[in-house]
């Protein structure tokens, strides 16, 4: 193809609706999940991908979802939940990918087309060997519903750690530590103590904005301020730690998406003292922005576990907070 083609081709991908392609992320008792092979001859031949295929018209993306699954690897289905919508461009083509979770179906899985299957650990799900769009699938299977913010440390660290642990027995399993008040010497102490409590309960630690402490502290992750996102030009971190980012609006959120960030959170959704100087988005504004982006997003501002359901309606991961979640 020469350099005209390919462009005429791009062209025409991009002008085309999108193909809206459903799969599911099927999970056994052991918490993996299965990944068939695409066949050669079909584009990104070779690659792993979750078990689905093509709405058709006429059909909504369960009934494409329950279809696609019995022919291609022959189990019934149990109830689909939506884990992420990505849309994504390759140079050939748009798809609109719709990633549902289903943890229960009849029958054992098997190659009803003659590809390749396996069961992988969702924790050891590999990128290299997935297509593109499928990156953000594999962090929304790890990631959870709950994003703990803690409030800025006081000189009562005693009581600080109290509430964290109190927010660990409820269930919360990420944890960001925003300190921005503390000396290096506190920090590191604190960050400490966090990480210890967060790992003991099964969860994982990010910390604000400082990248050059993940590493030291084997800390999970950074958080990243949005002034940070409009500076940095690659990503902080490898693969192997989350890069998060705070996003307001559509701008910060491609900023996010271009640097290779691993989740968003984006807000305020609603009025809340801590974003005093940002209008709220409102739930409409905010699904609009989620059903653009291409990584998992968490709602922020004002957010009560109550509003969970209606975060995920709207298409987030989940949701974060500070006060109405610790």
């Amino acid at each position: 193809m020469n350099a005209a083609t390919a462009q005429a081709v791009a062209a025409s991908a991009a002008e085309a609706p999108p193909i809206h392609v459903v799969a599911a992320a099927l999970i056994d008792a052991d918490g993996r999940v299965l990944l068939a092979q695409r066949p050669e001859g079909k584009h990104l031949a070779g690659y792993w991908e979750f078990p689905g295929g093509k709405v058709e018209p006429g059909e909504t993306p369960l009934q494409a979802l329950q279809r696609e699954v019995q022919e291609e690897i022959g189990v019934r289905i149990g109830p689909a939940e939506p884990l992420i919508r990505i849309p994504w461009r390759y140079a050939s083509k748009s798809i609109l990918l719709d990633v549902y979770r289903v943890a229960a179906f009849d029958g054992q899985p098997h190659s009803c087309e003659g590809q390749a299957l396996k069961w992988v650990p969702a924790t050891a799900l590999d990128a290299a060997e997935m297509p593109p769009a499928d990156h953000a699938v594999i962090h929304a299977l790890a990631l959870p519903p709950l994003y703990l913010i803690t409030p800025e440390p006081d000189a009562d660290e005693t009581a600080f750690l109290a509430r964290l642990d109190a927010a660990l027995e409820r269930g919360v399993r990420l944890v960001q530590l925003r300190a921005k008040r503390c000396d290096d010497t506190t920090l590191r102490r604190l960050a400490s103590a966090c990480l210890a409590r967060v790992r003991t309960a099964g969860g994982q630690l990010l910390i604000n904005a400082r990248w050059d402490l993940v590493e030291e502290l084997d800390l999970d992750g950074v958080h990243l301020t949005a002034a940070q996102l409009a500076e940095l030009t690659e990503r902080p971190l490898a693969a192997r730690r989350w890069v998060a980012a705070s996003c307001h609006d559509v701008r910060e959120l491609a900023l996010a998406q271009a640097l290779g960030a691993d989740f968003a959170v984006l807000g305020p959704v609603a009025a809340t003292a801590s974003h005093a100087g940002h209008a709220p988005l409102g739930w409409d504004a905010f699904a609009a922005l989620c059903a653009a982006a291409t990584l998992p997003v968490y709602a922020l501002g004002g957010m009560r576990p109550d509003d969970l359901a209606t975060a995920q309606e709207a298409g987030a991961q989940g949701i974060a907070g500070i006060s109405g979640l610790g």
